[in-house]
């Protein structure tokens, strides 16, 4: 039943957001006699396929909500499945109420895969208490999986941690995020003040 309404919702959705546009630009008002952009930027604004304040949603295969939000989108020229992305914000509503935001100056879609690739330098919060920062990440959409490319530092609500690599996802059960770090795992324990 799950995977039905999963089935449809990918086919109604899309044909919903496209009924909303086309009725955007049957209500649209009747321009200004003023612009404000110089008609020298004109010319470099029209040649240039960009998207400004994209934002992209969709379900996990386990029911966890993902949220794409970012500053500009543009088509990568050698790719043509694949979007470059500014200022990228990720979030990422489990079925038990936790959640997990990344962060990332820039960042790649690709959309073959279902991938979201988060590059240089990586903040990510977990609703949990947990920070860190990391040297890029990827998110595979389908199945929720967040994975660190590299070295990452994570302050914790007991502590510090380092670790070489950590990935997250959502339990079986659907009742917690599970964080499983590795290589090289260091912890420095800071009790809480009774």
């Amino acid at each position: 039943m799950h995977s039905q309404i999963v089935g449809w919702a990918k086919i109604i959705l899309p044909l919903g957001a496209l009924a909303l546009l086309s009725t955007l630009f049957m209500l649209a008002r009747k321009p200004s006699n003023q612009t404000t952009i110089p008609f020298s930027e004109i010319a470099d604004i029209a040649g240039e396929q960009r998207i400004t304040a994209p934002k992209f949603s969709g379900l996990t295969d386990d029911g966890s909500v993902v949220i794409l939000t970012a500053r500009s989108a543009q088509p990568d020229a050698t790719q043509p499945d694949t979007v470059m992305i500014d200022a990228l914000i990720f979030r990422m509503e489990n079925p038990d109420g936790s959640n997990l935001t990344v962060t990332a100056t820039t960042g790649e879609l690709d959309g073959r895969d279902r991938i979201a690739r988060f590059l240089g330098l990586a903040r990510l919060e977990t609703s949990s208490g947990f920070e860190m920062e990391t040297n890029g990440l990827t998110a595979e959409l389908d199945t929720g999986i967040v994975t660190s490319h590299g070295l990452l530092e994570i302050r914790a609500p007991f502590g510090e941690l380092t670790a070489g690599k950590v990935t997250f996802k959502v339990t079986g059960d659907q009742t917690g995020q599970l964080m499983h770090f590795t290589d090289g795992v260091r912890l420095i324990y800071r009790p809480q003040d009774q």
